[in-house]
């Protein structure tokens, strides 16, 4: 168990970095070259999506592999997932909406859960059940920085990660929001990039990402 004072010091390291890598494997033996790569190219993390079959293995691989990096769980949408999640070492939990025994399971274990939210009322819930820290999704589905920036408006004690269509077009707008401490995404580790072992790009990526970030927060 990693207690509240962990809980919240994985969420300051996912703030530190300021984007976070939503990862679908098809294999488990995928993850360790990609997370060297995102490594390389400054961002030592991964949230690993329960899409796959691979990504249970993934997490406790990674966790052993490379125990400093930042590796979490993605899609995770039962207490059975989240238990399994944190048995593997999952250092936070991401869920696609609000699921009040997902949160039970986190708390107990001292893990930070990241629910899902797209509107006021999911947001409300959310903050009723203890979260500080919510991903918005799908964020470009529901309208993009226009349409978070006027859902934070109301809610200026919760911290989003949105995470859904962004891009390295769209990243630095969302992170000059307030409310935002980080984004997720899915464009530094396409699919057809892992297909190809395409590590190199995975790395260039990543690398030219942080340097939104820092541009982003110079300027802030």
């Amino acid at each position: 168990m990693q207690g509240v004072a962990g809980a919240s010091g994985i969420l300051e390291r996912i703030a530190a970095l300021g984007l976070v890598p939503v990862v679908e494997l098809n294999a488990a033996d995928e993850a360790g070259p990609l997370l060297e790569a995102l490594t390389a190219g400054g961002l030592p993390a991964a949230e690993i999506t329960l899409r796959t079959s691979a990504g249970l293995a993934a997490i406790g691989a990674l966790r052993r592999s490379h125990p400093d990096a930042l590796v979490g769980a993605g899609t995770v949408r039962s207490a059975e997932d989240a238990r399994r999640v944190i048995e593997q070492g999952a250092q936070f939990v991401v869920s696609p909406g609000t699921n009040q025994e997902v949160l039970d399971v986190c708390g107990s274990s001292g893990v930070p859960a990241v629910p899902g939210v797209c509107t006021p009322t999911e947001v409300d819930v959310a903050t009723r059940a203890g979260v500080s820290t919510v991903k918005f999704f799908p964020a470009e589905a529901m309208g993009g920085v226009g349409f978070l920036k006027a859902l934070a408006g109301p809610f200026r004690d919760v911290s989003f990660v949105p995470t859904g269509g962004v891009n390295a077009s769209n990243l630095a707008e969302y992170l000059r929001l307030p409310g935002v401490i980080a984004c997720g995404g899915t464009w530094l580790v396409a699919p057809a990039l892992l297909a190809e072992k395409r590590f190199d790009r995975i790395e260039r990526l990543a690398r030219e990402a942080v340097a939104i970030v820092a541009e982003v927060r110079a300027r802030a």
